[in-house]
Order: structure tokens, then C-alpha cells, then sequence
């Protein structure tokens, strides 16, 4: 079992920022592409966000430009910060492996962005 557990979350208004952060247990997180993924009410989870285990990245359109994923190996841990905020970002924030999903989901994270 690896757990994930993310925080960072919160209320913020439209054109604001927040940093999300989560933390994975087990030593696989050093060689494994992570992910951020959102689920807004009523719509499917998406990927927003990866990163390889060498730091390469990728964005969905988007966010892309908006948000930066980046990670520490070190402390087994993924962050997201998000610029620019839209009320669209609205949803539950969750990390997970990709394109796999080889880790348990955690509770999440929610972000609420106010117009």
C-alpha cells in the first residue's frame, strides 16, 4: 500500500494562487512519473499535469502556463503551484502515478476559485 496525501487547498479569488503539495509514502515515488489530476462535480477526473522521474513536464492546455509541477524526490513529494486562477479550476485536487495509477487515491484536495 502507498498512501498519498495531499493539502494546499482553499478559497481563493479569481486571478489568485495557491501551491498544492503532495506526499507519497514509499521509496517507488523516485522512479515513477507523477501526476495531478482534478474532478470537478459532475465531470470526469483529468489529468492536468505530470512529471517524469527526471523533472520533464507536461500541461494540459488548459492550465498550461498557469500552473508549474514540479517535485522533490527527496521528500517524496509532488507540488502544483497554480497562477492565475480561474473559477474553471474549481474541483478536487488529487496525485496519483501516470499514465498508471499505481498508488492509492487519497481524499484530495478541494480549490475554490470565486468570480
Amino acid at each position: 500500500q502507498v498512501d498519498t496525501v495531499e493539502s494546499g487547498g482553499g478559497l481563493v479569488q479569481a486571478g489568485g494562487s495557491l501551491r498544492l503539495s503532495c506526499a507519497v509514502s514509499g521509496s517507488i515515488f523516485r522512479v515513477i512519473t507523477m501526476g495531478w489530476y482534478r474532478q470537478a462535480p459532475g465531470k470526469l477526473r483529468e489529468l492536468v499535469a505530470a512529471i517524469t522521474a527526471d523533472g520533464r513536464t507536461s500541461y494540459a492546455d488548459s492550465v498550461k502556463g498557469r500552473f508549474t509541477i514540479s517535485r522533490d524526490n527527496a521528500k517524496n513529494t509532488v507540488y502544483l503551484q497554480m497562477n492565475s486562477l480561474k473559477p474553471e479550476d474549481t474541483a478536487v485536487y488529487y496525485c496519483n502515478s501516470e499514465p498508471r495509477h499505481l498508488l492509492d487515491w487519497g481524499q484530495g484536495t478541494q480549490v475554490t476559485v470565486s468570480p
